[in-house]
This record gives C-alpha cells, structure tokens and sequence, in this order.
C-alpha cells in the first residue's frame, strides 16, 4: 500500500466522508474543491491533482476491506498537528446538505477513534461546521 502526503490524507478524508453513503452530490464535490482551493493546508497542493486523487481514493474504497484501507492510509499520513483538520473538514462535507446521514456519522466516528479525538472536541468541530453551513430563512408571515 503506498503512502500519501498530508494533503492526500485529507483530501482522501472529505472524499470517504462524501462517498460513505454511495453517493456523491455536487454540492459536495463543490464543497471539497472550494477547501482545497482556499485553505492554508493545501497552499502547496496542486489543485489540477484533486481529480485523480478522488479516483485513486474511490479505487482504494471498491477493493476488499476499503474502508479500513483508506483509514490506514489517512491515520498513517497524517502529522498530529492536522488530525483535527482532518475530521473537522469531513464535518464540513458531511454538513454541506444540513442532512448529516448515519453513514457519514459512522465515518466520523471511525476517524475520531483512528486519530483518537475526543468527544468533547469532536462535537465542537461539528457544530463549528454545522453552523457555517446555515442559510438565512425569510420571515415567517
């Protein structure tokens, strides 16, 4: 199994967490590519790459024992200092829809116990990124 760099990690990351329920939306893969574009992690990160390494992610997640594969991969490459990035960015995929469903929380779940985070910071990273996913709704009449 190769290694990944710290931006493959995450981007293998916010791609699991979109995949996990079989389906992948637009507003996801929208989602990831404006976090890859944007944030200081992947200042060095060529964005033209983000493509084949979503499909090398999706070939790694179709094989026998996917799942636990990509966890591997993400744990292995990831320096301490980026762990919570890393789960707080699948909380930002996972909430792009406001409709967080039981596989995604799974997922999360097995990342947290992967990286060991705990409960306490898990929730706050979550609701951090629940919370820039709000829309104004117009006034009730």
């Amino acid at each position: 199994m190769s290694t990944l760099s710290a931006e493959e990690a995450l981007i293998y990351s916010m791609i699991t967490t979109a995949a996990v329920d079989r389906r992948i939306t637009d507003d996801e893969l929208q989602r990831i590519g404006s976090i890859v574009k944007e944030l200081p992690p992947f200042l060095n990160y060529d964005y033209d790459w983000l493509v084949k390494e979503s499909q090398d992610c999706g070939k790694v997640l179709a094989s026998p024992s996917g799942l636990d594969k990509v966890l591997d991969l993400i744990v292995d490459a990831l320096p301490e200092h980026l762990e919570e990035t890393a789960y707080v960015l699948c909380a930002e995929v996972a909430a792009t829809d406001l409709k967080v469903r039981l596989e995604e929380v799974r997922f999360l779940e097995m990342l947290a116990g992967r990286l060991g985070l705990d409960k306490l910071s898990c929730a706050a990273l979550e609701r951090a990124a629940k919370a820039r996913h709000q829309k104004i709704e117009p006034p009730s009449m």
